[in-house]
């Protein structure tokens, strides 16, 4: 969430070009920041959140021990949520969008989303989802992992990861515990999320973040940090991505075992 002065200064001419490059190739962009644990109570304070108004979150990943599909650039996930039909995505990371193809591209359940982060950091991912019957069956009863995805999903999954590595073949990793709770401040225009994972050793990840268009990216970030700022969010802790602390801590334990 840094200013898009801030976010320029942090980039050399070659990565910024290739920054508004791939911006006008997304359909949206996200910022966001992680807060380190000793601020968590801080943010809740100044941000005013009510934890009674958050939306309860299970989430499982799907990997080898070894997260091959990780290393590949593959993300699969199922998700839980209270109130919702569960769902799951087939999430690709890093992609570039212009070697996209067509099809995909025009599918209405896919997405391009560029992740922006403090210190001029940014990822470009695309996202296919789809709505799944039955997480938590599936889960405690040992049936196919396959058929929680969509065709499309499986299709997708086939082409990108490892040769020979199947859904069912995957491990569960998981779950996660997840607690979203979303405001539209008044000043900024657009919705602002917060997410509290709670890993099972009792570690917490608290992320903020917000979507706009491409288009608007600068400028929001640099609106977004003012308001931050203004009620006293320290932004500058060490970032520590919330699907890749689940995916290793849960990896770690099946290796262990």
């Amino acid at each position: 969430m840094e200013s898009s002065s801030t976010v320029a200064s942090s980039l050399s001419d070659d990565e910024l070009v290739e920054l508004l490059a791939v911006m006008g190739s997304a359909d949206t962009v996200e910022l966001k920041a992680t807060i380190t644990d000793t601020h968590h109570a801080a943010v809740v304070r100044a941000l005013d959140m009510d934890p009674l108004e958050a939306q309860i979150r299970q989430v499982f990943f799907f990997d080898t021990p070894e997260l091959a599909l990780y290393g590949s650039g593959v993300v699969v996930r199922a998700r839980r949520v209270q109130g919702r039909s569960d769902d799951t995505v087939i999430k690709l990371r890093p992609v570039d969008p212009e070697a996209l193809p067509d099809d995909l591209r025009a599918s209405a359940a896919f997405g391009v989303e560029v992740d922006a982060m403090p210190g001029g950091r940014y990822v470009c991912s695309g996202s296919l989802k789809g709505v799944a019957k039955d997480v938590r069956g599936t889960i405690q009863e040992g049936r196919p992992i396959r058929k929680l995805f969509s065709k499309e999903q499986r299709r997708l999954y086939t082409q990108h990861a490892p040769a020979g590595l199947s859904l069912d073949d995957l491990s569960i990793l998981g779950p996660i515990f997840v607690l979203k709770l979303r405001m539209e401040p008044e000043v900024l225009d657009h919705r602002l999320v917060t997410e509290l994972w709670l890993y099972p050793d009792g570690s917490r990840i608290l992320e903020l973040s917000a979507k706009c268009l491409p288009a608007e990216g600068f400028q929001f970030a640099a609106q977004l940090r003012g308001y931050l700022r203004q009620r006293g969010v320290d932004l500058t802790g060490a970032q520590e991505p919330k699907t890749r602390k689940a995916l290793e801590f849960f990896s770690g334990q099946l290796t262990a075992s």
